[in-house]
């Protein structure tokens, strides 16, 4: 079983390990959100949905987080959110699903707390997957988070655990080259570490007839286009990028119509949505906002990469791009046009993002993923 949150950065990560645990024959389901089926239809997976999370409330949170630094504010979100709001709603209905389907092993993302709770409550094994590349979740383990953690054991009748061993001491898969890890604590050092079998990309439509000036990737991920960033945030970007040498495909999220956008320059391109993977082949660049799927993607791919964080993990991913000499980190788009010319004119970053690249490409293949849940599996089974 796979439990995920709500969000393609969230779901993601978790694909390339279902797919291996379905080539190796294995039944594989996903529970999470209904606000997930599109995602999960799309990858080709089994959904068991719940209803999503409430709303109210969280409108309240992201106003409080917008006001505190990006740390405290992270925090914020993720014990009164992801914690408080998301695992007590969910940890009933991922109860309920395990008692149904009764999975041999549970894999769940590093920010989904009800599936390891459920886990425990069941003593089935379960492996953490990690979606971020910053190890910035060591940054916010601590006595916030173990105590609203204990304020949904004790609602639900589960043991106290203030120490956090339920999350520290899970095993932890990543596709994050340690290449591409900050400083990190205990969870990231004993990392388990894959690279991801990707299949051959698809060649994208010839929307600018055969020219071949550059191509720069524009994205903000899935969730920013249904915040107030949009449309503005982009329009700004595409004004910077409008009058350079170069071809611009930006992605506005599945929820939004390209139309929405206005009148485009000739060399710019406006989609809903186009797989990352068929992109990268094909980019020069990517103007992004840092979230860790975006982040890794490109630079496994070696495509260098302009970040302009807006929220949660962006800012330390932006300011770990630029320590890799990978991209340029900027606080707003303020300056995107000069960042993306020096990005383009200095081969440097493209060789660090390279660099990057063939680090990922020097880790043992996902395939052997599989082997080692069956090893939890049979320890579990013998104890």
């Amino acid at each position: 079983m796979i439990s995920t949150r709500r969000g393609a950065g969230h779901l993601g990560p978790l694909v390339p390990f279902a797919k291996a645990l379905l080539r190796n024959g294995d039944d594989v389901v996903v529970v999470a959100p209904q606000g997930a089926a599109e995602m999960v239809h799309a990858a080709g997976l089994d959904h068991l949905p719940y209803p999503d999370p409430p709303e109210a409330g969280r409108d309240a949170i992201m106003r409080r987080a917008r006001e505190l630094s990006f740390e405290d504010g992270n925090r914020l979100v993720l014990t009164q959110m992801f914690i408080r709001i998301d695992t007590t709603h969910a940890y009933p209905r991922v109860l309920r699903a395990m008692r149904a389907w009764r999975p041999d092993a549970v894999l769940y993302d590093v920010t989904e707390f009800a599936a390891p709770l459920a886990a425990e409550a069941l003593g089935i094994p379960a492996v953490c997957v990690g979606i971020t590349v910053s190890g910035e979740m060591d940054l916010l383990y601590g006595a916030p988070m173990a105590a609203e953690l204990d304020r949904v054991r004790a609602r639900f009748g589960l043991r106290p655990d203030p120490d956090l061993d339920m999350l520290t001491g899970a095993p932890h898969f990543t596709l994050t080259p340690a290449e591409l890890e900050g400083p990190g604590g205990g969870a990231i050092a004993q990392a388990m570490r894959f690279r991801e079998e990707r299949e051959p990309p698809r060649p994208l439509p010839d929307w600018w007839h055969g020219s071949d000036w550059p191509l720069v990737y524009l994205t903000f991920g899935s969730v920013a286009p249904t915040m107030p960033y949009f449309p503005g945030l982009y329009r700004d970007a595409l004004d910077a990028l409008a009058l350079l040498p170069v071809h611009v495909l930006v992605t506005v999220g599945r929820e939004r119509d390209p139309r929405e956008l206005g009148p485009v320059a000739p060399n710019v391109h406006v989609a809903r949505w186009v797989p990352q993977d068929d992109v990268m082949p094909h980019a020069a660049a990517i103007v992004c906002h840092g979230g860790s799927g975006t982040v890794r993607t490109a630079l496994c791919s070696g495509v260098p990469a302009v970040v302009v964080p807006l929220f949660a993990d962006q800012p330390y991913n932006g300011r770990r791009v630029e320590q890799l000499g990978a991209g340029i980190a900027l606080d707003s788009v303020a300056g995107l046009g000069d960042a993306v010319r020096r990005l383009l004119a200095d081969r440097s970053y493209r060789a660090a993002a390279q660099r990057i690249a063939a680090a990922a490409r020097r880790l043992p293949t996902i395939d052997l993923a599989p082997e080692i849940v069956y090893e939890l599996v049979d320890e579990a089974l013998a104890a």
